[in-house]
């Protein structure tokens, strides 16, 4: 063999092995590749193509309040599910004309949906339990076992509507919390889903249910609130009655809190929304003005007008507290001993601080008083003074102390912080502040503060959930009582409580007085400053009318603060203490009873009071009118019976301490009426007389019971109704002062 052709055998054969050496080195970092460095990733894909997941809803836990009734739960709804590939040609168009009728769907739509290479396509979500049956018939009535299928699901529900709904919130269409609690807890709640997985064949298409496998949902936790369905009823009834009175434009809100323990009992905005429907506009002003946009100018005033009506007022809004805020300042001024009740100040109607005068809400002036009456007579002056001989450096110890300067740390979504001085603050801010004004809190801390004022200066983190339970009822959490720290004395508390129930006995809280329950109260009408000086102080200057209290005074147990954020000028003035004051009287009234507090009348409340009303029922005239006359009440008898076969009052129904009691003695006579007259505007004795000429009794409440100027503003029965002789109408009072 020449040498020349070994020569390029080698060569060849040298190439081809340099070849296959390459390629199998190729083949061994593909393999690498795909093993080692994509295996991970492929067998996921691997997966996919042969696997499809679906997510099954969990069930939503429930809300409760503090005695176990349900706020919110979900309720059983259903989710319709095609089955195209166990529809023939022979069934397809009875499935589909059937399901469109039920569901409203587009009956060609289903058509074609109902050909795909799959056996699960959802057509419609959430089918409630009607609907569901309306399926199920018209599946049985046609003998129909396959093609279509229904998978149960979960829709949020809230029984009550609109109630408590800002500390509720709502969810979406996805179960998921958007707003409040819901929002909060939403991971407590939401559970853990299930999944329904179904295996694919070569080509892609959904194999029969024999290769199912379905892993089962894991139910979220339920909430018990510190809410009470009872004390939140009286705080909404009440806040929305004085919404209406006053007219109030931006909305209004309330707290009811445990002094003692920080547990939120109530929590209300009004305007609210119904968390069934959030989406909708409650108020039919706002959605007016929202219908007469057009474009992305309606599309962003609906945006802003929902997330006015969920924001929660109580947390998410700062304000001016006004001369509420007095309390605070009077807290800070005993526990240092720079002031006693019996300080002495004056007050000629203004005080001049820097180069600034700022003036008293009386245009006169108080003249000569203690701290005591300067607390009493809400004396911006004496406030100032008490600043002035604190400072700035010490005030703001206490204001930081107080809470003010950190969010309270409430278990709800959105809360803001407050804009304040720091202890460089100037003279003018520091006399400003001292009583109430050039500074923006939240009502959750100013109610946190008003219970460290009462409870003996223990500020106690507020909080609206009790207990985290699980889906067979176990705790899981409960939330005690915390104290971040004690910011007063004992001692302190207790004078400024004694000081407190006075002013809302005699002084310029009276309009909150409760006879019996001992309140201890300030009331507030706060400037909206910032937004009058924006508008480069021209036009109408705005108000937020406030009232903070607590009871009894000698023994805290509850706290509400209420607040009215723009209510009509009365008279061209905002009177707040006439403005917040009754909505909390009559809130309170009821809750403390309700919460077991007694009432422990003095002598003077004793003679005011209503008394019951005995039942003469059945008796013949002359004994009706001895027992009537013997119970110190006047008798009037209508018709020529023997016998009384009804009375006015009825039996056990209130009646003022000699009111007259109506008695029917005849079929004709019960058919009497007159005529309710206008009882507003009139000092008690007119009142009184106004009534006795009309036929009717009245019950009083409010600041009648210990002012000497108290004016009717509300009765219970409008003017021109048509009563039987002897109704009681509820006749409300205040005295109509502009205090700040």
């Amino acid at each position: 063999m020449a040498k020349g052709t070994t020569i390029r055998m080698w060569r060849r054969t040298a190439f081809l092995l340099a070849i296959l050496i390459i390629g199998f080195a190729v083949v061994v970092g593909s393999l690498f590749r795909l093993q080692l460095v994509q295996g991970e990733e492929m067998q996921t894909r691997a997966v996919d193509q042969y696997l499809k997941d679906t997510s099954i809803s969990a069930k939503r836990g429930t809300i409760y309040d503090c005695n176990m009734k349900v706020l919110a739960k979900s309720a059983d709804v259903w989710k319709v599910v095609l089955e195209p590939n166990y529809i023939t040609d022979d069934n397809r168009e009875l499935i589909c004309n059937g399901l469109s009728q039920i569901l409203g769907l587009d009956k060609a739509d289903l058509i074609e949906r109902s050909k795909k290479k799959t056996y699960y396509d959802v057509v419609q979500n959430k089918v409630e339990t009607d609907v569901k049956d309306q399926i199920v018939a018209f599946k049985e009535e046609n003998e129909i076992t396959n093609g279509i299928r229904l998978i149960p699901d979960y829709k949020r529900y809230y029984p009550y509507g609109k109630f408590a709904s800002s500390v509720l919130g709502f969810t979406g269409s996805d179960n998921q919390g958007l707003a409040g609690i819901e929002a909060q807890y939403d991971s407590e709640l939401t559970g853990v889903p299930g999944r329904l997985v179904t295996a694919k064949n070569a080509v892609g298409t959904d194999m029969p249910f024999d290769y199912e496998q379905m892993v089962d949902a894991q139910n979220g936790h339920s909430l018990v609130l510190t809410i009470d369905e009872v004390v939140q009823h009286f705080l909404e009834k009440y806040l929305e009655e004085g919404v209406a009175n006053s007219g109030t434009r931006n909305r209004a809100c309330g707290i009811v809190m445990d002094v003692n323990t920080g547990a939120i009992l109530g929590m209300a905005v009004k305007g609210d929304f119904d968390p069934n429907d959030p989406f909708t506009l409650s108020d039919p002003k706002e959605q007016a003005a929202v219908d007469a946009l057009q474009g992305e100018e309606r599309t962003k005033a609906l945006n802003e007008a929902r997330q006015k009506q969920w924001r929660n007022k109580c947390v998410s809004d700062t304000y001016y507290p006004g001369s509420v805020f007095k309390m605070v300042t009077a807290s800070m001024g005993l526990e240092e001993g720079i002031i006693s009740e019996n300080t002495s100040f004056s007050c000629p109607g203004y005080y001049v601080v820097a180069d600034r005068r700022i003036s008293c809400w009386k245009s006169g002036g108080h003249g000569s008083e203690t701290f005591a009456q300067g607390l009493c007579n809400s004396c911006n002056p004496v406030f100032i003074q008490v600043g002035e001989k604190l400072g700035p450096e010490t005030f703001f110890k206490y204001f930081e102390a107080f809470g003010f300067t950190q969010k309270t740390g409430i278990d709800l979504p959105g809360e803001s912080r407050s804009i304040y001085y720091d202890e460089t603050m100037g003279p003018v801010e520091l006399a400003t502040e001292s009583f109430g004004q050039n500074f923006s809190i939240t009502p959750i801390q100013m109610i946190t503060a008003a219970a460290a004022v009462a409870n003996g200066g223990y500020l106690v983190q507020p909080h609206v959930v009790a207990q985290v339970i699980d889906d067979e009822g176990n705790i899981v959490r409960t939330t005690d009582t915390t104290v971040k720290r004690q910011v007063i004395s004992n001692e302190t508390s207790r004078r400024v409580s004694a000081m407190l129930q006075e002013t809302a006995t005699t002084g310029t809280a009276k309009n909150g007085y409760i006879a019996g329950y001992r309140v201890a109260g300030k009331t507030g009408t706060s400037e909206k400053i910032a937004e009058w000086v924006a508008q480069g102080k021209q036009g109408e200057k705005k108000y937020i009318a406030s009232y903070c209290g607590y009871a009894p005074a000698d023994d805290p147990q509850v706290a509400m603060l209420v607040f009215f954020d723009e209510p009509l000028p009365q008279g061209g003035q905002v009177f707040g203490s006439a403005i917040a004051g009754p909505p909390f009287a009559k809130a309170m009234s009821e809750i403390l009873p309700y919460l077991g507090v007694e009432a422990k009348y003095t002598e003077e409340e004793l003679a005011k009071l209503d008394t019951s009303t005995p039942d003469v029922l059945g008796k013949n005239v002359q004994e009706a009118q001895n027992t009537l006359q013997s119970a110190e009440l006047d008798v009037k008898v209508y018709g020529q019976g023997e016998t009384v076969l009804s009375q006015v009052p009825e039996p056990g129904k209130s009646i003022p301490k000699s009111g007259c009691v109506v008695l029917f003695t005849d079929e004709g006579s019960t058919s009497q009426t007159v005529t309710v007259p206008n009882l507003v505007g009139l000092t008690l004795s007119q009142a009184n007389s106004v009534a006795a000429n009309a036929g009717i009794n009245i019950s009083i409440s409010g600041a009648a019971l210990t002012g000497n100027n108290a004016v009717s503003n509300l009765q219970s029965i409008p003017e021109g109704s048509q009563v039987p002789p002897g109704t009681m109408v509820t006749v409300d009072f205040v005295e109509l002062d502009s205090v700040e």
